[in-house]
């Protein structure tokens, strides 16, 4: 379903240096990029197409050297254009690339004899800023480097004339977008199942990007300003969004037959500890004769860690020491991964975890845990190091509360402690029991791309899920498998949406 015919895609050094010089005017200038340049170069290096950085060769050898080291580490070609000779202003290569690729040279310099000669042998010529304005018919015209890929995926959206070719815009945290890509997850190069993915700049107007895409695809909660712990969140109310976000949010409000992936009131009980522990209750009806039990922690949720009747109600919800303490607030908000293994009582006093909190039992399952990632119809799954059993840490932790940040300080097991959970009798996972509650929650959820968490208990061999998200990284898949799973869950939504509208 892809383009037969590769892109080329050519930089003007105009268009990625800031024409303002770094040092003092009697001194020669020190080449820099212009703001906004580099986030293009790194989302250009893992977009499939081929790059190449060019400039006039009677630069500077202080510009000149700048852009081939820019070139070189972003895996670009670069290329000096040679001194005009007749009416021949471009190099061979860019000649051969015109016979064999459909070309696109960006720029920001009006060079009315370059332009007719790129057009003269099939270049599409995009102008950047409103000063590089062209009256040439040929020319793309657009006001701010920040409109180049969305000008550029339209344009090859066009080139390749097909119904099936889906252009996907995505909003997410810079460091999440940047792990995906690196993957090759985003190409502006059609994939192989015919998608082109745009980043969706809330810098620019959100309704002239919408108009052009067919897909969005979102992290919500990386533009999350706050939750009100307060206050129970269903979506919209308790949560506040950046104000790009809010944008998105009203446009599918206005246009709910839009396909999103994934729609907002689904993704929103994840954000809820107490929600997710409601969602996994229900899985519990899985068990049967002759299989593992599969089932959600034992959990309270409380307001404070100060009231008298705290230990009736631990019994009441069938918890006993060690005991995890979690925010109820999942995701979205600094300190949501902020946790505690309490060991007694006692070690509720001044504990720095937010309120309010959800208690839940800690269980052995010697350091070992499963993570399930469920991508459209597949489900994946990879084990890793988890934290060692509760004896382990309560003899490390020194009579206090062992405080830990989930995402960057979770005390996994040592060397030494995993080679002691070898020898013993640890229960093995049932993956047929776990694939039927990865279909379960897909169906009851609503959602295209989620994960989560199992861990076996040891003794019982108990399944317990012990964690539930939307868009993981499933950094543990190999890309082979992920990504073409990623771009089919995707495309298969979006079929499903539009089945839905038309009937």
């Amino acid at each position: 379903m892809a383009m037969e015919r590769p892109v080329r895609l050519v930089l003007d050094a105009s268009l990625l240096l800031d024409p303002v010089g770094a040092g003092p005017q009697e001194a020669a200038p020190v080449p820099t990029l212009r703001p906004g340049a580099e986030a293009l170069l790194r989302r250009l290096r893992h977009s499939n197409l081929g790059v190449a950085i060019c400039h006039p060769e009677e630069m500077p050898t202080t510009v000149s050297g700048f852009l081939e080291m820019t070139a070189d580490l972003n895996s670009f070609g670069y290329i000096p254009l040679p001194a005009p000779t007749g009416n021949h202003l471009l190099n061979e290569l860019m000649l051969e690339w015109s016979r064999t690729s459909s070309c696109f040279y960006v720029t920001s310099r009006v060079d009315e004899d370059l332009f007719s000669e790129l057009q003269s042998h099939n270049w599409k010529v995009i102008a950047v800023d409103s000063e590089c304005g062209t009256k040439d018919s040929g020319v793309v015209n657009i006001g701010k480097l920040q409109e180049l890929l969305i000008t550029l995926a339209t344009l090859i959206k066009k080139e390749i004339a097909s119904s099936s070719i889906l252009m996907v815009g995505y909003a997410m945290k810079p460091s999440r977008e940047e792990d995906f890509a690196k993957r090759g997850a985003f190409p502006l190069y059609p994939s192989q199942n015919g998608l082109i993915f745009v980043p969706l700049s809330f810098e620019l107007p959100l309704a002239s990007q919408l108009q052009e895409v067919d897909i969005i695809l979102h992290k919500m909660t990386d533009e999350i300003i706050s939750i009100d712990p307060n206050c129970s969140i269903s979506f919209p109310r308790g949560i506040s969004f950046s104000a790009g976000m809010s944008e998105v949010i009203r446009f599918m409000e206005e246009y709910p037959d839009f396909c999103i992936i994934d729609p907002f009131k689904h993704i929103s009980p994840l954000l809820d500890r107490l929600q997710i522990q409601e969602i996994l209750v229900k899985l519990q009806e899985l068990g049967s004769e002759g299989r593992p039990k599969l089932r959600a922690p034992h959990s309270l949720k409380v307001i404070n860690f100060s009231g008298s009747e705290l230990q009736k109600q631990l019994a009441e919800a069938n918890l006993s020491f060690p005991l995890i303490v979690k925010p109820q607030v999942a995701c979205g908000v600094a300190d949501a991964h902020n946790m505690a293994l309490v060991f007694q009582i006692e070690e509720f006093s001044n504990l720095s975890v937010p309120l309010p909190a959800i208690l839940q039992e800690y269980i052995d399952h010697g350091s070992k845990i499963y993570k399930f990632y469920v991508i459209g119809d597949k489900v994946f799954h990879a084990v890793k190091t988890s934290m060692p059993n509760a004896n382990l840490l309560k003899s490390s932790s020194g009579d206090e509360p062992l405080t830990f940040n989930s995402l960057k300080t979770l005390p996994v097991a040592t060397k030494e402690q995993l080679l002691l959970n070898r020898a013993q009798d640890n229960k093995s996972l049932n993956i047929g029991v776990v694939e039927e509650a990865a279909k379960l929650l897909k169906e009851s959820l609503g959602l295209t791309i989620f994960g989560f968490d199992v861990v076996v208990q040891e003794g019982t061999g108990d399944h317990v899920i012990v964690d539930l998200n939307y868009l993981p990284s499933f950094k543990e898949v190999p890309d082979s498998e992920a990504m073409p799973a990623f771009w089919d869950a995707i495309r298969q939504s979006h079929e499903s949406k539009k089945g839905k509208v038309q009937t």
